[in-house]
């Protein structure tokens, strides 16, 4: 009896939160480094699939880089990366769509397999990402591209019906060509044309700490200025500064709120959205 009550009150306490965020739209980005592990992705997608029956609209923008790496390191290709950008010929794009395609359908039939309702925007011909040829000062990246707009419509008329959009990061230009767009600025403009009530970057680190050597040094949040600031102080390093800055540009884009969590964390997802604690960092305006 006790247990039970017990689990009862857990679910009186997300009740504020369902009814504040119900019909509310919330882009998750999902990385490649984390979307490997079977176990952890489905935890991950049981976790959006409650939020979906809970009357939350959740949008998944993935990644996919181990893939590719693995993918072209097996085709005996070099992979060379430019300010943590993927450089990116014409082959090396075609395994990139390939990769990113096949995550992308396998994640939108394994939310199906768990009760959801999801579509796929995958690839060239189902982008929902416009986007040109990314400059990088003199340095030539290839088919790296830039967003230049999000088609909201596709996806709007989709969260109406609460199916579960899972977007890729590629896309089409007005020149025809297709281009590889770093996942996290992705999601970050999908947050921001969406005015998204929130964009939850899931990663395999706690959050952000002062010292990753001392676990009480835990941020759990955080103002731009202060995000900003640890960037400049070099305590946010490498693979996490591409996530901290799309969460600084998702809030000077219009979002509300933006979080940083450790997929590994058991439902970490419900526990930073439906508790007042949370389980990660949170960057704020």
């Amino acid at each position: 009896m006790e247990e039970a009550i017990r689990k009862a009150e857990v679910l009186i306490e997300a009740l504020p939160y369902i009814k504040e965020f119900h019909r509310k739209i919330m882009v998750i980005k999902y990385g490649g480094s984390i979307l490997g592990d079977d176990k952890i992705r489905k935890a991950v997608l049981e976790d959006i699939v409650f939020l979906s029956y809970m009357g939350l609209c959740p949008v998944l923008v993935h990644g996919g880089g181990p893939n590719i790496s693995e993918r072209m390191k097996s085709e005996g290709l070099k992979t060379e990366f430019i300010n943590g950008m993927r450089v990116t010929d014409e082959k090396t794009l075609a395994i990139v769509e390939e990769e990113l395609v096949s995550l992308n359908q396998m994640i939108v039939s394994e939310i199906q397999e768990l009760g959801g309702k999801a579509v796929g925007f995958s690839g060239r011909d189902k982008s929902v990402i416009l986007a040109h040829k990314k400059l990088e000062g003199s340095l030539d990246l290839g088919l790296v591209g830039e967003v230049e707009e999000i088609e909201t419509k596709p996806i709007l008329s989709q969260t109406r019906d609460y199916t579960i959009c899972v977007i890729c990061p590629m896309g089409r230009g007005k020149d025809a060509k297709a281009y590889n767009i770093n996942a996290d600025d992705a999601a970050a403009r999908v947050a921001s044309s969406l005015q998204a009530e929130k964009l939850v970057v899931l990663t395999n680190v706690k959050g952000i700490m002062r010292s990753m050597a001392d676990v009480s040094s835990f941020l759990s949040t955080l103002t731009i200025d202060e995000a900003r600031g640890l960037i400049k102080e070099a305590v946010v390093q490498e693979g996490m500064i591409p996530k901290v800055k799309a969460c600084i540009a998702a809030l000077e884009g219009g979002v509300r709120k933006t979080h940083m969590i450790d997929a590994r964390i058991s439902h970490g997802l419900l526990l930073e959205i439906f508790t007042k604690e949370g389980v990660g960092t949170e960057i704020v305006k």
